[in-house]
């Protein structure tokens, strides 16, 4: 099996939002089966899952890195990574809310804002490839492709997904800035610098 990294070009954005719509909810660590009304209330309003229409817009705009695997002659999408200006993020409630959280970020010398950060997030793996190093190279990949624009990446994790959490601490080097609530539920703010 060889893994493939690449930007996400619009014939992309189907197959994406495809995946994002049958995975929505796999980042949470807990079982649907655990969680009272009120947490999956908050998963459902919290969730996102991004159209098609959207996809092409982050294409255009944006970054979105794909780990594709090549099995005899298919090729499929194993994993993706999205990030994106603020600009395109602003208008929905939970990235407003991390957006005026951004003044208050310092790391080392500098002041993180909206024109040197860019949102990070989503990323996912098929659960059939996890362990396999996807996660650190996405990131890698992605990092490349932002550095040349802004020096941080930001982005927010839900205080449930304990797995990405340990990921981007310790694979990513992401560095956690704050602890908020929306919604009803509880995030960590991370931040990495490029």
């Amino acid at each position: 099996m060889s893994i493939h990294y690449r930007l996400a070009t619009n014939l992309d954005a189907a197959e994406i939002a495809r995946l994002e719509q049958q995975y929505m909810n796999d980042e949470l660590s807990v079982s649907a089966d655990t969680m009272s009304a009120g947490e999956m209330s908050a998963v459902t309003m919290s969730g996102q899952c991004f159209s098609k229409v959207q996809l092409n817009e982050l294409i255009e705009q944006g970054w979105i890195v794909l780990a594709e695997s090549k099995a005899e002659a298919v090729t499929s999408i194993v994993g993706y990574v999205i990030a994106g200006p603020w600009s395109w993020f602003q208008t929905w409630g939970i990235y407003a809310h991390v957006l005026r959280k951004l003044n208050d970020i310092e790391i080392g010398f500098s002041r993180v804002t909206v024109k040197n950060s860019c949102q990070y997030g989503p990323i996912w793996i098929h659960p059939d490839y996890r362990g396999q190093g996807i996660f650190e190279q996405l990131v890698l990949q992605l990092k490349r492709k932002v550095a040349a624009k802004y020096s941080f990446m930001v982005t927010f994790i839900a205080e449930q997904n304990s797995t990405s959490f340990a990921a981007h601490t310790k694979k990513s080097a992401m560095e956690v800035v704050d602890f908020f609530s929306f919604q009803q539920r509880d995030y960590y703010l991370l931040v990495m610098q490029n």
